[in-house]
């Protein structure tokens, strides 16, 4: 699995990408919505955990309805220092800032067997 990490804070975006390379995922990383959006077209992530408030004209929110108007079934995690709920994607976690890298691996590792097992029903 292909994760995109967009995350502004240098020091909270290299703590959750080293717990999900530990945890054995690929991981991309992205520090605004630009680089997200480029990231996403040239590497086709499997899953987006994005920060909501980042630099820039791109937000969290509008990273997240891209990639899903090209990839509908798009796990999407959100981060927030803010309690900010207003436009999140459907089927979307939050996650309130402070949060712990094990518990995005945690989660992420529940949508990867949610969606494999959804594949296999699939077949």
């Amino acid at each position: 699995m292909k994760i995109l990490v967009v995350e502004d804070e240098w020091l909270v975006r290299e703590l959750v990408v080293e717990e999900l390379r530990d945890a054995g995922f690929d991981v991309l990383e992205a520090a605004n919505g630009a680089e997200a959006i480029a990231r996403f077209e040239e590497q086709d992530p499997d899953i987006l955990l994005t920060d909501i408030r980042l630099p820039g004209t791109l937000d969290g929110w509008e990273i997240a309805e891209r990639c899903r108007r090209a990839k509908p079934a798009m796990p999407v995690i959100y981060a927030s220092g803010y309690s900010e709920q207003t436009r999140m994607v459907p089927g979307a976690v939050l996650f309130n800032k402070p949060y712990r890298a094990t518990q995005i691996v945690s989660v992420i590792e529940k949508l990867t067997k949610a969606a494999s097992g959804a594949r296999e029903g699939a077949r």
